[in-house]
């Protein structure tokens, strides 16, 4: 019988001790360094549960990797902890997975529900039934309840703040059941758009979380290291390196332990004894790639033939073009794929977003009398991310199309 490919390495042994998973952002150590303030004021928010009254709603703001997640589950541990008299009980939801009303409302009340047969349906009611049952349930004895939901703006930019009123509005139609909020967002501004009737009752307490410095980072890094390596295998001078270059991304610490975490497995892959600097920098051009990649994928149609067309003309030589000659590419791409052409117009409108997501460079160029136009380039690695483009089932009649000469507007 022919050996799996995965044999071989089944049978090697590691170069050194690691666990993965503490190196993940989903981890939660028994200390988070550099957020005792935060987790003693959410404390203080809380503690009224913990003798059966309703605490504040509470919204905590910070940007990406700056320990929003990790404290709240972190005081949810010690919350259940605390809480042996079952006063209260203590919800975390993730909004980017359940991102409507209905699913939102489902599955808080499926919490409640020990008999499967009673169970509230993924589909097929109305969300003002699925919110009737849900209060109904609550309601059937006296209880707190502390619903966190995570990422709350990206549930209220796709579903509006209707699943907001009613989660707010259940203390209004319960007796004994009492419901507080815990909103965690990236999006400082994201209240703006809420309804003053929704913004009034959410905003009773606000936290914002700062970034992390490149020391606080080290010492995440080295709390982290000592639980999953031996001694020495990352260097003082290696976890600076990662420290300082997570700090560059405005202090996040999801950045810091990816890079601590890739650099590990490329170490450990090569037969190293130890994480070096040039692990580090492999990991982080590894890991910046994949974002790359992986934000192509999630690209529209119309946005992948665009990039296509830039990415294409770069190979030929033409790194940089201007709007005309953009859209003359794109032209010519969409008819050999069969796909329909957009307008002038909606094709610079999606040259802007692709700006924006830094995956081309578009800037105003001047030619005085002559008027101005943008001018553009690529800014991800060609071969890369050409062969993700390619193995798009949409663009597959585009697949090894070269374009031999600039193109030019007649």
């Amino acid at each position: 019988m022919e050996e799996s490919v995965f044999q071989p390495y089944l049978r090697s042994h590691p170069t050194f001790k690691m666990d993965r998973e503490i190196l993940r952002p989903s981890y939660i150590p028994g200390k988070l360094p550099h957020r005792q303030q935060q987790i003693d004021q959410l404390a203080q928010v809380l503690v009224p549960a913990l003798k059966h009254q309703q605490p504040s709603n509470v919204l905590i703001f910070g940007k990406t990797g700056t320990g929003k997640t990790a404290v709240v589950k972190y005081i949810e541990q010690e919350f259940k902890k605390a809480d042996a008299a079952g006063a209260a009980d203590f919800l975390y939801m993730n909004c980017e997975l359940v991102d409507t009303a209905y699913g939102v409302l489902q599955s808080v009340g499926n919490r409640f529900i020990e008999n499967l047969d009673q169970r509230i349906p993924f589909t097929g009611l109305s969300t003002d039934r699925v919110y009737s049952m849900l209060v109904e349930k609550l309601d059937e004895k006296k209880r707190v309840v502390i619903i966190a939901l995570d990422e709350i703006d990206k549930i209220v930019y796709k579903s509006g703040d209707d699943f907001l009123y009613q989660i707010l509005k259940i203390n209004d139609d319960t007796k004994n059941a009492k419901v507080s909020i815990i909103g965690i967002s990236n999006d400082l501004k994201f209240t703006e758009s809420l309804d003053p009737r929704v913004r009034s009752r959410l905003s009773d307490e606000k936290m914002v979380f700062p970034p992390y410095n490149a020391d606080e980072l080290k010492d995440i890094l080295e709390q982290r290291a000592k639980l999953a390596f031996d001694n020495g295998v990352a260097s003082d001078s290696v976890m600076s390196l990662i420290a300082a270059l997570a700090a560059q991304e405005h202090g996040d610490a999801r950045r810091a332990l990816d890079l601590l975490r890739v650099a590990a497995e490329l170490a450990d892959r090569s037969g190293s004894s130890t994480i070096t600097e040039q692990h580090v920098q492999t990991a982080r051009n590894k890991i910046d790639l994949d974002t790359v990649v992986e934000a192509v994928k999630s690209l529209p149609t119309q946005s992948k033939i665009i990039l296509l067309g830039l990415l294409l003309n770069e190979e030929a030589g033409n790194s940089k073009l201007t709007t005309g000659e953009v859209y003359a590419t794109y032209s010519d791409l969409c008819g050999r794929a069969g796909l329909p052409k957009l307008t002038g117009r909606r094709v610079t409108d999606l040259i802007s977003e692709l700006d924006m997501l830094g995956l081309v460079h578009a800037r105003v160029k001047s030619f005085g009398r002559g008027g101005r136009t943008k001018e553009i380039e690529p800014s991800v690695p060609a071969m890369d991310v050409l062969r993700t483009l390619e193995r798009d089932e949409f663009l597959a009649g585009l697949k090894g199309y070269r374009i031999r000469l600039q193109t030019t507007l007649d």
